[in-house]
């Protein structure tokens, strides 16, 4: 009889491109949202929770990575002939099959935001996850650009509501239309062509490579920093200015940028068009008190070009931090968003206007925690040791009382043979306290608070001896735990 081979184990990792998030950094990231979404309710949004499974089809495609299996997303037939189905991308796509679907009994325009986990069937790698959380906020149903410059104004309060401050942050707009223009003056009309496309995608490369890069980009082609040589577009110079000037046109004020732009686009009615929405946008922003230290015109922002319809913004982080190697580097973007008009429409075949933007939660999280003013080890619980094992009851009693006062709590329910053992457990859970209460402290009506917190600071500039005649431990009435207790963490706030 043949011997049964046996199953291997399976390997305890988990699959490329995903990560695992652990207390303090969940706790973190709720206390964030928690503050966004203050913000987002202030404005009169509402909050919407949708499925994170949707049918391929009212996805749509409109993921960059199409090299990608299933065109970048997470997909799966359930039967053969029947639909597909994905795991959603974003949070927009399924808001526009929301307001299709239930149209009829939305208000409108409808305001509403999510957050919550997005899947992308991307190519991993530092800094980029296949599943990640996005927070959003997007009004549909308001033609005017009112909504866009609500929508940067909110951005700019929920930045400042989780901790960057006025002078750390930059929300940027510009507008399709305006590069729509320019592009019509180029010749480059209609929603297609190999020779758009690259121009668009060159026009995508200019924070990288910078207004020399992206001419050499646009004409003859250039060498990148690894010696590669990258073809060009093919464009004449006189051809690639229209782009140059465009990209190049943001000045001091935001007046004069407007004066740029209405040059760049020349004779385009669309740019043109854009353009002075551009110039409303940035009226009823300083009606509202958000002038250039917050919130400025910025032609170079270019962002999912076969997505956006009209303005589009972006909020960027401006201070420095180090990288890996040491070296000082902006952070970067970290919200951004713009006008989808044709989304819905997908659906209803009616153009439906629509608005919104999205905040990149952990790169948000990052930014706060390179910056140190967020902890990434926040406090645990006090933890009630035990001394004597028949004796669970009095020790869950005492985490009952704590509890219910608030304080988070927790017995130790391990083996309670090793006392060291709980401190350490004590220790690798961040317990501010732990609390002892041996026969001898119940005989006397007693119990021992361990203040964790001195103690580990004691422990780092002082000897063993002179630790023990700290008071890091002292003795209180059992009655005065809550007390005691709540003192001690208030003193170590």
């Amino acid at each position: 009889m043949a011997k049964v081979k046996k199953q291997p184990r399976p390997k305890a990792e988990t699959p490329k491109g995903f990560r695992d998030y652990f207390g303090p950094e969940v706790t973190m990231r709720k206390a964030m949202l928690e503050q966004i979404a203050e913000v987002y309710h202030r404005y009169g949004f509402e909050a919407l929770e949708t499925s994170a499974v949707e049918t391929v089809e009212a996805l749509g495609k409109f993921l960059p990575d199409v090299d990608r299996p299933n065109d970048g997303v997470f997909a799966w037939q359930e039967e053969e002939g029947g639909p597909w189905l994905a795991l959603r991308y974003d949070l927009t796509a399924p808001l526009a099959r929301v307001y299709a679907q239930y149209r009829n009994e939305l208000p409108t325009p409808y305001r509403r935001y999510a957050m919550g986990p997005v899947w992308r069937n991307e190519k991993p790698g530092p800094g980029r996850f296949r599943q990640f959380y996005q927070c959003d906020a997007d009004t549909v149903g308001a033609p005017s650009v009112a909504a866009d410059a609500e929508i940067c104004a909110m951005l700019a309060d929920a930045l400042e509501a989780v901790g960057i401050p006025r002078g750390d942050y930059i929300v940027r707009i510009n507008n399709r239309k305006v590069l729509n223009g320019v592009l019509e003056t180029m010749g480059l009309v209609g929603e297609s062509g190999a020779e758009r496309e690259a121009v668009l995608r060159t026009i995508d490369k200019f924070d990288k490579v910078g207004e020399d890069g992206v001419r050499e980009l646009l004409t003859r082609g250039r060498l990148d920093a690894s010696g590669a040589f990258i073809e060009g577009v093919g464009l004449s110079p006189d051809q690639a200015e229209p782009v140059i000037a465009f990209l190049i046109s943001r000045a001091d004020d935001g007046a004069a940028t407007l004066a740029n732009l209405r040059e760049a686009v020349g004779g385009s009615a669309v740019g043109a068009e854009g353009v002075e929405e551009l110039g409303r946008i940035a009226d009823l922003l300083a009606a509202q008190g958000y002038g250039p230290d917050r919130i400025v015109i910025d032609p170079s922002v270019v962002r999912g070009l076969g997505y956006y319809t009209g303005p589009v913004f972006e909020a960027e982080l401006t201070f420095e931090i180090t990288d890996e190697k040491g070296r000082p580097r902006q952070f970067g973007s970290v919200a951004g968003g713009g006008r989808y008009d044709d989304l819905v429409k997908r659906f209803t075949g009616q153009v439906v206007p629509a608005t919104g933007a999205s905040i990149g939660v952990d790169r948000l999280l990052a930014a706060l925690q390179a910056k140190g003013r967020i902890d990434a080890t926040a406090a645990g619980p006090v933890v009630v040791t035990v001394m004597d094992r028949e004796r669970m009851a009095d020790y869950q009693a005492m985490a009952a009382e704590l509890r219910k006062a608030g304080i988070r709590a927790e017995v130790y329910l391990g083996n309670p043979k090793n006392f060291g053992n709980q401190l350490k457990y004590a220790d690798r859970r961040n317990a501010p306290v732990a609390v002892i209460e041996g026969g001898d402290e119940k005989a006397r009506g007693v119990v021992q608070l361990k203040d964790l917190v001195l103690g580990a600071k004691i422990a780092e500039s002082a000897s063993l001896e002179e630790w023990k005649a700290q008071p890091a431990q002292f003795e209180v009435k059992r009655e005065d735990l809550v007390a005691e207790v709540r003192r001690l963490l208030e003193q170590g706030r």
